[in-house]
């Protein structure tokens, strides 16, 4: 520990950026750090049977971790009472070393699932903390700034599937080395560059804290828009890999499924970066309420894809990727512009928390439905993009803007 923070001084001292450069740091770090996000996803194949009951549990268990991290931290006020930058740092530190260990017990399946859980947990201190250091640094452009972020999230969710493919040729064991050193990689250079905000810790925990933000009709509109986003998101990405084998059994085709998975992800960071430019001009809720449309349109004929052939069932997948997730930071930008400013890495966090309960429901639903219904299981996501756009309707841009 006495070498990491002399190594932190030394960069501070002899190389400190100038604010230009603030944020691609945060942007490498948060998709640094996500990238332990669906590590497990990508190496599920390697140490189990392949099955969506694989996928399905794989990805619940980090979402489970995840639920209950940012739980205790909106609770505690973990987020605004110390350091984000020491926060992210930590979270960092902890959940790369239980992706990392992995390498020799992921196939015992009670130690798989125990530090997926764990990374799951910290990547609490990673994922919305690094919306409150771009709220904090970034607030007038900050539909813009998270629209780079969840960008990088958002790649750093498809790059372990990058990694499995057969243009990088790594085994699943390098896999894990590879993403943990990245996230740690991240924390160090988050902990180095980023300014620290001023500490609260010699306040007094109020566990109602995460919940009072609520009484605000703007954040609540914002709130369960994010919800319904949710319910779609997660699921969509964690069935990916899974439709494309469905759709490589019914017309005997060899879709490479961790390319393409890759590519359909991916296409959502540059979904995300697109909106994020595009809300300067428009506004986030015009972002979050088009994107939320055309990805429920996809949800809608979800069924009918699966007749094309291979190049119009990709290109819809590229599509649906696109749009699925570019909602993300603009719901994001309404729900910190909506909170009191004194509580606003609480109020991201227990929004972020709610919004991936969401997601180990609706997960495990699409479980239970898909060995039948295969193809047609896809539909069901549609239940999350209607919800979400009847709440964002209640919305009021004129008192808060996303530009």
């Amino acid at each position: 520990m006495v070498i990491i923070r002399a190594f932190v001084f030394y960069i501070r001292v002899m190389h400190h950026p100038a604010s230009k450069f603030l944020l691609p740091i945060v942007v490498f770090s948060q998709f640094a750090g996500t990238s332990l996000w669906f590590a497990g996803n990508a190496i599920i194949n390697d140490i189990q049977p392949p099955s969506s009951e694989g996928f399905a549990n794989i990805t619940s268990i980090v979402q489970f971790g995840f639920i209950a991290g940012t739980l205790i931290f909106s609770l505690l006020t973990i987020a605004d009472r110390f350091s984000a930058s020491a926060v992210f740092f930590f979270s960092s530190l902890i959940a790369a070393t239980s992706n990392l260990i992995l390498i020799w017990l992921a196939k015992d399946i009670y130690w798989l699932m125990s530090l997926r859980f764990i990374t799951g947990f910290f990547l609490a201190g990673i994922y919305p903390v690094g919306m409150k250091i771009a709220a904090e640094n970034f607030p007038e452009k900050l539909g813009n700034a998270l629209g780079f972020l969840v960008g990088a999230l958002v790649f750093g969710t498809a790059f372990p599937h990058i990694l499995r493919s057969q243009l990088q040729d790594l085994n699943w064991q390098n896999v894990l080395l590879f993403t943990s050193l990245l996230a740690f990689t991240g924390g160090i250079l988050i902990l180095a560059f980023i300014p620290h905000t001023k500490s609260k810790s010699i306040s007094a925990i109020k566990l109602n804290t995460a919940f009072t933000v609520f009484q605000s009709s703007n954040f609540r509109s914002a709130a369960f828009g994010y919800f319904g986003h949710m319910w779609e998101l997660y699921t969509f990405w964690a069935f990916i890999p899974f439709v494309l084998s469905v759709y490589n059994k019914i017309h005997a085709s060899n879709i490479n499924i961790a390319v393409w998975s890759f590519v359909i992800i991916a296409s959502g960071g540059l979904g995300c970066i697109l909106g994020g430019i595009l809300s300067q001009k428009t506004g986030s809720k015009k972002i979050a309420f088009y994107s939320l449309l055309i990805s429920g349109i996809c949800c809608l004929f979800s069924p009918l894809i699966f007749n094309f052939g291979p190049a119009i069932f990709i290109l819809i997948l590229v599509i649906w990727g696109l749009t699925v997730v570019s909602d993300s930071p603009q719901f994001s930008t309404l729900v910190a512009q909506s909170a009191p400013a004194e509580n606003k890495g609480t109020a991201l966090t227990i929004v972020t928390s709610i919004g991936f309960a969401i997601t180990i429901v609706s997960i495990q639903f699409l479980k239970l439905v898909s060995d039948n219904w295969k193809e047609n299981s896809l539909i069901l996501l549609l239940i999350g993009p209607v919800f979400g756009l009847l709440s964002l309707k209640k919305y009021l841009p004129a008192k808060i803007t996303g530009r």
